[in-house]
């Protein structure tokens, strides 16, 4: 008989599961296990089917980039010019190299999820304990969990004792979970279903047994696989872009050389040989062959410089997509929190008691709620009687602290660490104290009955229980109607406090053990507490950059909604932060979500699916989406996002191989610090560009001029590419090395969609390429005037190319600032030190015999040197005022 699919076993009565399932609570015998096995299929993960190497090393050559610098290498070949056709054809093949290294990486994040899920497991056949294999795991199978131990498969909890579950890679809550056996309301999410125990999550404490629910595929985790699975790797801004251009320059150079071959045999009669010979040397020319190294070397230069800022890049475009970030969907805990709990308020009978400072560091005082001083000072009775639940706090209590490097640290339990902090913060002497207070005897917390209790023999040899738990059963058992506490009990809540009861009990002294009967009457209630997990101060001011520079923060998180939207407003995520639950997103369409998600700052208690929507809906409206995550529950959503960033401390494996980044420290301003270098890294790439096409373009107008006049060529082929070469190892790549610009994240982000070229480049890119081919005929046509060789005209060509180029370096080096500045001038030692090498090259090409054997080069007088100088400086000048006149004009924002 075929067993039926029930979605929400979380929901039924342990009896109504068993008989559903056809199980009992004796387990299966082992022929039916055997049936069900063949019949449902293995308790693993399906593994993927993998590519054969050597079709994934091809797959790398796919791309119109490549075939841009395959088309590059073979015409260098044809001019005989095989050290370039070379270097061209290593840069290919360390780019096919790179992609095969990469490939493959989401196949080995499903892996790391299998690897989540327990080899054996302990279950009842035949009514006996046998520990069998997790893939021979069926649905009916009644499985015994023990604290360490892995669940095997999805769970119904038929019995629960203390049984606590550490659900974080799951959900991404960051305390263990309480499970019990009884059945909760159908429409809970993943994080509130209570009843079950889910595939690859870890029990903290306690001990069960669950009916299996679900195996393989059709787990939680299974459902998760299946996602990471059906997600499509996204292409990187940068790739669309060099892609694009690559395809259309490519045609534009094709067509262009096959129309100016046929003009030069047909209407200025050159031999067809000789024709092809000029085409294609200045095809070599206009290609910029460098141009993809360069670009990858600034993004490996960027990714030194994450790796600086805690910022780990696992896959280099993801460098540049930064730089593009619109929008960050963050977790909570431990990203924009400390991850570390602290005591915000005390509500005792008479007074309300902040606490200041951050995190388990014992720094901040008290102050009366309302006042700026200390209580000490303005309010004796408040201290006073806070004193008593200060001191429970402190004894009920088996956690201490200690700084190790500099750096407060608990031994124990986070809120019992926020507690002995919370002593020190009030002048207690911890330790001190624990010696005169001597413990006698505890009552442990369990989850059954949700409170601790502890009894101590006090210095004046007084008896006195301390108990501390959850609110409502500390106050049923001092006998405090809630009801008189709730308006300031929904204060704390609002500022997304978890409260914690406390209470004591004095006790004949001679007493040396306590039972649960001995908290029956007498029992003094002393108050709440609250506790938060504090914002990151450089989270606040992280959050605030990224306000100004024009990109949105989305919390996304496993915990309640009050107490993220509380942190929420604590960090300004927004002026008036708007929130949404998992369990409201489900009734959104796809087409509804898209429609909210711009206005909807945290997403509260949201599962995978929630999540991966949530990504889609963003990158619906052409958003690049950097998003972060620590659990597997975290790795499709990871994968879908232009930068998926998985955090280096709480990361689970399965996230870190699905995200494109790692953050070390997993703190959210590093993300922030990453996506400036990522626009600095782009910025530079707009910067290389700038300046390599107008080198190959000033070549180019100069050359074609003169095939479309007549005139003699003003370069050969040879020293064409001898421009290329000298300039491309040099100067073409100090550029990669500049340092952000003043102001950098005070842009708004670039589209997604927004060009390589921009308008603004474009017209950078014609006119200096116009103006460099002007200055070089020039040259060219003085110096053959005063009646000297043809080889010293070109030399003289040569050289004023080159020397306007560095003199362009500089103008290029602030694409958003003017350049004429002291910094401008003095620029980096990258930049220096590359003038210096071409300064030498440019000495040897010209006076140098054996390259003036090789190039046809000849010496050149001072003065030439003074003039080609003079010019460039006058090209420099220029194109700064062309620089300042757009901007007093406005246009350099419209067409940038």
């Amino acid at each position: 008989m075929k067993l039926e699919k029930i979605e929400a076993w979380h929901a039924l009565a342990a009896d109504s599961v068993l008989d559903r399932l056809e199980a009992d609570i004796a387990g299966l015998s082992q022929h039916e296990a055997e049936e069900r096995l063949a019949r449902h299929g293995p308790n693993a993960l399906p593994s993927t089917a993998a590519t054969h190497p050597l079709l994934r090393f091809l797959a790398q050559f796919n791309s119109a980039l490549i075939y841009f610098l395959l088309a590059a290498a073979f015409a260098a070949a044809l001019l005989g010019h095989l050290v370039d056709a070379l270097v061209t054809g290593v840069v290919v093949l360390v780019n096919a190299i790179v992609g095969f290294a990469q490939e493959g990486k989401a196949e080995r994040a499903l892996g790391a999820i299998r690897d989540m899920i327990a080899p054996h497991a302990t279950v009842l056949r035949d009514g006996a304990r046998r520990t069998v294999s997790v893939p021979d795991l069926v649905p009916g199978d009644i499985v015994m969990l023990e604290a360490g131990d892995r669940v095997p498969a999805d769970l119904r909890l038929l019995r629960a004792r203390g049984l606590l579950i550490d659900e974080a890679p799951l959900t991404g809550e960051s305390v263990p979970v309480e499970k019990q056996e009884e059945p909760v309301e159908d429409a809970a999410g993943i994080a509130d279903q209570r009843s079950m125990a889910f595939s690859g999550t870890l029990v903290a404490s306690g001990q069960a047994s669950g009916v299996v629910a679900a195996t393989g595929t059709q787990t939680q985790i299974g459902r998760i696989s299946g996602l990471l699975q059906a997600v499509e790797t996204v292409t990187t801004p940068l790739l669309r872009q060099i892609n694009r251009f690559a395809r259309r320059f490519t045609w534009l150079v094709m067509a262009g050389s096959v129309l100016l071959f046929a003009f030069a045999v047909i209407a200025r009669e050159f031999h067809w040989i000789d024709a092809l010979i000029a085409v294609v040397a200045l095809a070599v020319g206009i290609i910029p062959e460098g141009l993809p190294a360069v670009i990858t070397i600034t993004l490996a230069i960027g990714v030194q410089r994450m790796a600086s800022r805690n910022a780990v890049i696992r896959r280099l475009p993801a460098v540049e997509t930064l730089g593009a970030t619109s929008v960050i969907c963050s977790d909570k805990t431990g990203t924009l929190t400390r991850n570390e709990m602290m005591v915000r308020r005390l509500l005792i009978e008479r007074a309300t008691i902040l606490v200041g400072g951050s995190g388990y560091a014992p720094e901040g005082g008290l102050t009366s709620e309302g006042a700026e001083d200390d209580v000490a000072e303005d309010d004796a009775d408040a201290i006073a009687a806070a004193s008593a639940i200060l001191r429970c706090g402190l004894l009920c209590n088996d956690a201490t602290l200690k700084r190790d490097a500099g750096l407060w640290k608990v031994d124990g339990d986070p809120m019992e660490g926020a507690l002995f902090a919370l002593a020190m913060k009030a002048g207690l002497n911890a330790g001190h104290l624990r010696d005169e207070w001597k413990r006698l005897d505890e009552i442990p917390f369990d989850a059954a009955y949700r409170f601790m209790a502890t009894l101590h023999a006090g210095p004046a040899d007084e008896h006195v229980i301390f108990l501390k738990g959850a609110p409502e059963e500390v106050m049923a058992i001092a006998g405090i109607d809630p009801r008189n506490w709730e308006q300031r009990i929904a204060q704390a809540a609002d500022h997304g406090e978890r409260l914690l009861g406390f209470a004591m009990k004095r006790i004949p002294a001679g007493k040396s053990r306590i039972a649960f009967d001995d908290l029956e009457g007498g029992v003094e209630f002393l108050g709440l507490m609250g506790f938060i997990d504090p914002p990151r101060e450089e989270a606040r001011a992280a959050i605030a950059e990224c306000r100004s520079a024009g990109i949105a923060v989305k919390m996304i998180t496993g915990d309640h909604l009050g107490t993220a939207l509380a942190i929420a407003r604590q960090l300004q995520i927004s002026e008036d932060p708007q929130g949404l639950t998992g369990k409201e997103l489900e009734t959104l369409s796809d087409d509804a979500l898209a429609a909210r998600v711009l206005d909807i700052d945290v997403f509260a208690r949201t599962s995978p699916e929630h999540k991966l929507r949530i990504v889609r809906a963003l990158q619906s409206h052409g958003l690049i989406v950097a998003m972060t995550g620590d659990g597997v529950n975290d790795a499709p959503s990871l994968k879908q996002a232009d930068v998926g960033t998985a955090m280096g401390h709480k990361g689970t494996e399965a996230a870190k191989e699905a995200a494109e980044m790692v953050l070390l420290d997993d703190n959210f301003a590093s993300i922030v610090a990453a996506v400036r270098e990522g626009r600095t890294v782009y910025d530079n790439i707009r910067k290389v560009i700038a300046w390599t096409l107008p080198t190959n373009g000033g070549e180019t107008v100069a050359v074609v001029l003169a095939i479309l006049i007549g005139f003699t060529l003003p370069m050969t082929a040879t020293q064409i590419l001898w421009i290329n070469l000298v300039l491309a190892v040099t100067l073409g790549l100090v550029l990669a090395f500049e340092p952000g610009e003043p102001g950098t994240m005070e842009r708004r982000p670039r589209p997604a969609s927004a060009p390589l070229l921009s308008p603004f480049m474009l017209w950078r890119v014609l006119l200096v390429s116009v103006l460099l081919a002007v200055l070089a005929l020039g040259v060219f046509f003085y110096t053959l005037g005063q009646g000297r060789d043809l080889e010293t005209a070109r030399t003289m060509v040569v050289n004023m190319l080159v020397v306007a180029e560095i003199f362009y370096l500089f103008n290029v080096r602030y694409l958003h600032m003017r350049s004429l500045t002291w910094r401008g001038a003095l620029g980096t030692p990258a930049v220096l030190g590359a003038i210096a090498v071409v300064v030498l090259a440019q000495l040897l090409y010209t006076y140098a015999p054996f390259m003036q054997a090789v190039f046809e080069s000849r010496s050149l007088t001072l003065m030439d040197g003074a003039l080609i100088i003079a010019l460039s400086i006058g090209l420099f000048l220029c194109l700064e005022g062309e620089k300042l006149l757009m901007r007093h004009l406005g246009w350099f924002e419209e067409l940038n």
